[in-house]
């Protein structure tokens, strides 16, 4: 059994954030009913690479979803809506605040029709505020974060990532958000609205910067790969023109290092005591470390690294992820049959549960794919189907 088995949820939300905190609820075994505008589907279906014309973005993305389409505009995809969220436990939502009021789904009418439905509206910047009705997407909260301001080499550019990571950052937050409603519902009896601005998240994740800024008035320079924690911390290329990652985050694992590679009198400098005082000293350190992996593989520099406890990671391709035993034995991959494409392998649940399945039941569906099946369960006959379909309020 899934831990999420019985959860209804009805995500209403495009592109990336929204739907990924849904794709996580379904992960757990939530059954999760996915919205879209009838002639204008989740832009997500066209994003990223695509084979024989079917989105591979959309496959992961759109797992355990069944698909929709009806048009919220009108008096029937209301309706339609409202009966959703009154058999549902979570509706996810990115519009613009005000566009479900407006539409006369505001959390008043759909709590009305039920008290214990959790809301959770994700948008780039919340709902209150004089940024609310701006466009928001994952680019600018990793800008206003400072994640871009921190990212990159000292003598470049602010960097931004070359993925989604504000989005899904955001999507973890918002999965969490809505289970710690969901933990309270049990507690009142009734839901509540969740409201999550997609800049908030990420700001969480770079640590202390708005305290170090009060009280110290600095910032974190960009260090590209280095950090100003600890040292060595870099990306090094081996002599098979592969590259690894080192990291010295404890004391004993930087004294390792030095020893291995051949310079364990640095351990004796005052300076090597702390990574704060390292990092001061990134560049001596990357040298020896560097010029110690440059003469040998990645194999070999792995090998002595685990034989030394010291700690280190080879920079991964796709086909290395796949290739890898600690990825296998943890199950990461999965290999799932795709009703377009046949066989698929795509990264799995985030984590494991001792005692209840967390699984990929299907990909993700055709635009519409399940309407006339999740509506039917919903007490619309075929007429009414054949109608709202002539009148484009259902595709």
């Amino acid at each position: 059994m899934s831990a999420l088995e019985g959860l209804t949820v009805v995500d209403a939300s495009t592109l990336f954030a929204g739907p990924m905190a849904a794709m996580h609820l379904g992960d757990m075994g939530a059954d999760v009913i996915k919205v879209e505008h009838p002639t204008k589907p989740d832009p997500a279906r066209g994003h990223g690479p695509s084979k024989n014309g079917h989105n591979l973005w959309w496959k992961t993305l759109g797992r355990n979803k069944r698909t929709v389409a009806i048009d919220l505009h009108t008096e029937d995809g209301r309706e339609a809506f409202l009966r959703l969220a009154r058999s549902a436990d979570v509706v996810i939502e990115n519009f613009r605040p005000g566009t479900l009021e407006r539409w006369g789904l505001g959390y008043d009418v759909l709590s009305a029709a039920n008290p214990r439905l959790v809301l959770a509206r994700v948008t780039g910047f919340g709902q209150i505020g004089p940024y609310r009705s701006r466009p928001g997407f994952g680019t600018l909260a990793e800008a206003m974060s400072g994640f871009a301001a921190a990212t990159g080499e000292p003598d470049g550019p602010p960097t931004l990532p070359p993925f989604g990571l504000a989005d899904g950052i955001a999507s973890l937050a918002t999965a969490f958000a809505i289970m710690t409603a969901l933990q309270s519902r049990e507690r009142t009896g009734a839901g509540q609205v969740v409201d999550v601005a997609i800049i908030e998240p990420i700001l969480a994740m770079l640590g202390p910067q708005i305290t170090r800024w009060d009280q110290l008035g600095t910032v974190q320079p960009r260090t590209g790969n280095r950090s100003a924690n600890n040292a060595p911390r870099n990306t090094y290329r081996t002599a098979d023109g592969s590259w690894v990652a080192v990291s010295t985050s404890a004391q004993s694992i930087a004294e390792r290092v030095v020893a291995l590679v051949g310079r364990p009198e640095l351990a004796d400098e005052p300076w090597f005591s702390s990574g704060a005082t390292r990092a001061e000293h990134a560049d001596e350190l990357d040298d020896a470390v560097g010029s110690w992996i440059a003469r040998h593989s990645r194999a070999e520099v792995i090998e002595a690294f685990e034989a030394a406890q010291a700690a280190v990671a080879p920079v991964y391709d796709p086909a290395d992820i796949v290739a890898d035993p600690q990825f296998q034995a943890l199950g990461t991959i999965h290999r799932i049959h795709d009703e377009d494409l046949g066989d698929m392998a795509m990264q799995g649940p985030l984590f494991r549960l001792s005692d209840d399945e967390a699984t990929i039941r299907f990909t993700g569906r055709g635009h519409g794919a399940d309407t006339d099946e999740v509506l039917a369960e919903l007490g619309f006959t075929e007429a009414d189907l054949a109608r709202m379909r002539s009148e484009g309020s259902i595709a």
